[in-house]
């Protein structure tokens, strides 16, 4: 474990640049460890400075950062950590590097279905685990998760490990609705009607659906408005065009949706600021920031969606609790093993 822990530290050093100069208590300033990519999150960060004075210090790293808080304890210079998942918010938590975020003005700005019961992380942005299909071979406009498992969607199903953290996060809802004895075999039957063994990003699925090589895919929505913009890499563009979005369960209990979000660091050293921050990041302005860079949605209510998400159809949220989710990734996981869900259709 040791070793382990002295490797992220080694891993995360060059990233740590920023706060090597600058003590970790800093009057006006807040240091932010993130998951999320600073492109992303710059234009938030301008804002909060703008409206604050408070000079947000960011470390970003892919992987590790969670446990990087944890190996510094008392001496970290974290006072947040910005991830997604409810299954990274939640797994956060159970390191036992959060404390309870008590504010008023996020309590009034994100509804309870969206913060940790106790605290100790908080929602900010939402992201639907949906179907893409392709416009030439799929003729429906509806769809449900369960549906997957129907065999007429045999060689036809395209989608990422089952082991990773967005599976995870919707097999674990399956299990709040169904039950883990009828989601095994809902997960086997969807096993079974994969086009291949499941491998690459999201991206990679609608890839594969431009190509032929499946005719519907499982991915977050904000992937669309990644590809439909994406200028760097215009064939992205190109796959985009192949498919269009299906909001599974839409007239029934509602799609499932994500997290992004954010937990208040243990031993954060700028407690208030930290806390500012926060508050910040659940405000409609925020919100609204959110919602036109990063093509996800907003979960203050009040705050729309942007223009380009709500082109790709109206989002009924399942309402169940993201708690209850992170209740059931074990279960999940355990599922995804057991049938096999990596190892690809049966032969």
């Amino acid at each position: 474990m040791r070793s382990t822990l002295r490797a992220l530290t080694g891993a995360l050093a060059m990233t740590t640049a920023a706060f090597a100069a600058a003590p970790a208590i800093a009057d006006g300033e807040v240091n932010i460890y993130s998951y999320r990519q600073p492109f992303l999150i710059q234009p938030l960060l301008d804002a909060f400075t703008a409206e604050t004075g408070i000079k947000p210090n960011v470390v970003f790293a892919s992987k590790g950062l969670g446990e990087r808080i944890a190996a510094e304890g008392e001496n970290s210079p974290a006072d947040v950590l910005l991830t997604v998942d409810i299954g990274r918010l939640d797994g956060a938590k159970q390191l036992g590097i959060t404390q309870s975020v008590s504010s008023d003005v996020v309590s009034k700005n994100i509804p309870e279905q969206y913060r940790d019961p106790e605290g100790h992380w908080v929602g900010l942005t939402n992201r639907a685990r949906v179907v893409y299909a392709s416009k030439d071979r799929v003729d429906q406009d509806s769809i449900t998760y369960e549906e997957l498992a129907d065999p007429k969607w045999k060689g036809r199903i395209c989608t990422r490990s089952g082991q990773h953290v967005y599976t995870i996060g919707l097999i674990a809802s399956m299990v709040a609705h169904h039950g883990a004895e009828k989601t095994e075999e809902w997960l086997a039957g969807v096993r079974d009607n994969l086009a291949r063994k499941p491998s690459g990003n999201d991206r990679a699925q609608v890839k594969a659906i431009y190509a032929g090589e499946c005719d519907i895919s499982i991915g977050n929505t904000y992937y669309m408005g990644k590809m439909e913009t994406n200028d760097k890499e215009p064939e992205q563009k190109e796959w985009a065009n192949s498919v269009r979005i299906l909001f599974p369960n839409a007239e029934e209990r509602g799609t499932h949706v994500n997290l992004a979000g954010i937990v208040l660091a243990k031993n954060a050293p700028n407690k208030d600021n930290a806390v500012k921050l926060i508050e910040f990041l659940s405000s409609p302005k925020a919100q609204q920031i959110y919602a036109e860079s990063n093509f996800e949605y907003p979960v203050t209510p009040g705050v729309e969606a942007s223009e380009r998400v709500q082109a790709w159809g109206e989002l009924k949220p399942d309402t169940l609790s993201l708690d209850e989710i992170a209740k059931n990734r074990k279960t999940a996981s355990e599922l995804a093993d057991k049938v096999g869900f990596d190892d690809g259709p049966a032969s």
